[in-house]
Order: structure tokens, then sequence, then C-alpha cells
């Protein structure tokens, strides 16, 4: 099945799908891109490998992951917060590759976000099961600035919901090569993802690969 629909989206032309006043997914926008940027994702894991951080509280997170770029993506007992170097290896996180960097220029700009230029960029890798309850992003300091949100891999459900946690989010089907993009009135909006169905994608194997890409600095 997901090599039929992996067919098929290739064969469509990317287009815009607007979910909110701010947001918008970008349908089929990294397609192109995404080989190269799964086989710089292995690089940067081999230097930063990936780990399910701890929250606050102690629990681990289901997704795995890792950074990139100047600032990169923390969570333990001392709380969430962004930090220039690897708490695992104590060196800096590994640079944030040009192509990556561009092509989350671009999408910004394609949504409306002119100027984006990121400081970060989280790698998440999903198996089977692995799901991201809503939340806020609001550890980084300039608000005015965009999330760019690249899907690689099986597809998943997004969850976009409001100002709220308990507001009910709108679900939104995400394919390989998707780009979600948020920003203005929705940048504060709750998200998340739901659980991860099994199965097996032509290129990532039985996962998914999410790039958020932010100006935390």
């Amino acid at each position: 099945m997901i090599e039929d629909l992996f067919a098929a989206q290739e064969a469509a032309q990317p287009w815009a799908e607007s979910i909110d006043p701010g947001a918008v997914v970008l349908r089929g926008f990294a397609l192109a891109q995404a080989p190269a940027l799964l086989a710089t994702v292995a690089d940067i894991a081999a230097v930063a490998p990936f780990r399910h951080m701890l929250t606050p509280g102690g629990l681990a997170m289901s997704a795995a992951m890792t950074n990139c770029g100047p600032l990169g993506w923390v969570s333990d007992a001392h709380g969430y917060r962004y930090a220039p170097v690897d708490p695992v290896s104590g060196a800096p996180w590994p640079a944030l590759p040009p192509g990556w960097l561009a092509l989350a220029r671009e999408a910004a700009a394609t949504a409306g976000f002119a100027g984006f230029v990121p400081d970060a960029c989280l790698v998440n890798r999903y198996a089977p099961g692995a799901r991201m309850s809503l939340h806020q992003d609001r550890n980084e300091r300039d608000m005015t600035q965009p999330i760019v949100s690249v899907s690689l891999g099986l597809p998943v459900i997004f969850q976009f919901g409001g100002m709220q946690r308990s507001e009910r989010p709108r679900r939104v089907p995400l394919m390989h090569g998707d780009v979600v993009v948020w920003g203005g009135p929705a940048r504060l909006r709750y998200h998340g993802v739901l659980a991860l169905k099994d199965d097996v994608h032509p290129l990532t194997g039985n996962c998914r690969i999410n790039l958020t890409f932010r100006k935390a600095g």
C-alpha cells in the first residue's frame, strides 16, 4: 500500500493547503530533495546519535531525536531548553547542512514568511507506536519567526489545535515530502502527531523522519 501511495504522490505536482490563518501544508514540497535529506540524516546521526530524551518528569519520549545547527533542543530533569552542545558528547551539534537551510528558507517564504533563517533543526525518528502529544513550541526567543516541519517516510496524522490544549485539534494527514509551516497568528497553536502506524516505506523502512526548523536564539 505504501509503495502505491508513494508512486501516486511522486506523480502529483506540489501544492499548498491552508489549514489555519498562518499555517499551511506544502504538499510534496520536499519530495525532490528527500533522498539527499535522508542521506544527510544518517551523517548527522553518526556524529550525534539518536536518543530518547527524558521529560523533566523523568519519562522517556517515544520518538528518538537528535539535532543539528548552532543550537539543539534538549530535555532532562532541568527542563526544556536549547543548548549549543550535545549533552552526551559535550561537542557542538553537527552543522546545519546548506541544502537543509535552503529548503527551510524556501518553504517559509512560499508560506508567506520571508527572511526565515533557522539556527536549530530537531531531527525526530518515529518507530511504529511513537507519537508526540499536543504541545506548544515556546522555548524560542523570537515568536515572530515560523516553524518549518518536513515529513519523510511513513505517513502520520498531524494534529493542529488551538491556543488552549483543551481545544479539539484538526487532524491533517501528512505524507512523505510534505512540509508544514506555521507562524504569525498560528505560531503558538498546540500541535502533535498521533501514534505512527506500522508499515514500511521504500526510503525509510519501518519509520518516519521529521525535520523541524526553528529560529531559537
